[in-house]
């Protein structure tokens, strides 16, 4: 059975609780991290530049993801310019449409020419991802976040589209796969499995993987039968 050490795909955090963030940052076997808009508001981020500042005081040898997070595509270059000036680390996340479904791509195209390091997030369909290939500037590092979870999420199998994303990837060999909204460990050899470079993972998903990858299942059914035990005997039940 595979180990996570046997695995090749670069595992990044996905989080946006500080504590966190740093005890992973400081893991080997985490290669980056990852935050969103989402997570910041679910761990009750208030000032989303002085909290970024505060993890880039610490977060410096390992890449981080930082997503823009204004709807005008306008306003969207003036802080994807802004939050690429706060370290060579950073990778500024720009979404595939706003939310008008306006797309993006000739933003992506212009943030390239200037040399900023992007992560193109919330893409679902190999036409998006094509867009982006051809938009995306071959001398600058890039990371093409598909989110194969929420296309699973809808009852496709995300492999397929996986695959096919990043033949798109084949001419742009500084621009890397990789497989967003992870839903569980499995998905960490899926993503492998794909072709992906990269997987980005929660947290809780990293402490499970870590904890389980690997187990005999013998043992883990013995131990889950434990469990039901205990619980029974804790509860007081009687028949």
């Amino acid at each position: 059975m595979k180990t996570l050490s046997d695995l090749k795909v670069q595992l990044y955090a996905d989080g946006a609780d500080k504590a966190g963030i740093l005890e992973l940052y400081a893991k080997p076997y985490i290669k980056g991290l990852t935050t969103n808009p989402s997570l910041m508001k679910k761990a009750g981020i208030k000032d989303y530049e002085a909290f970024a500042k505060d993890i880039l005081q610490s977060v410096t040898a390992k890449p981080i993801s930082l997503e823009v997070f204004t709807d005008d595509i306008v306003d969207m270059k003036r802080q994807a310019l802004m939050i690429n000036s706060w370290g060579q680390n950073v990778y500024t996340k720009i979404p595939i449409t706003n939310s008008k479904g306006e797309s993006c791509l000739p933003l992506i195209k212009e943030l390239g020419l200037l040399g900023v390091k992007l992560n193109v997030t919330a893409l679902l369909t190999l036409a998006q991802v094509r867009g982006v290939a051809e938009a995306l500037n071959p001398a600058v590092p890039a990371v093409v976040s598909v989110f194969a979870g929420r296309i699973a999420d809808t009852g496709i199998d995300p492999m397929p589209i996986m695959r096919a994303s990043g033949a798109f990837l084949t001419e742009l060999p500084k621009a890397e796969l990789l497989w967003a909204s992870t839903r569980e460990v499995l998905n960490l050899f899926q993503a492998e499995e794909a072709g992906c470079a990269i997987i980005t993972v929660p947290h809780d998903i990293l402490a499970k993987a870590a904890k389980m990858v690997g187990l005999d299942l013998t043992a883990l059914s013995l131990d889950t039968v434990k469990m039901f035990l205990t619980d029974s005997t804790a509860a007081g039940f009687k028949l």
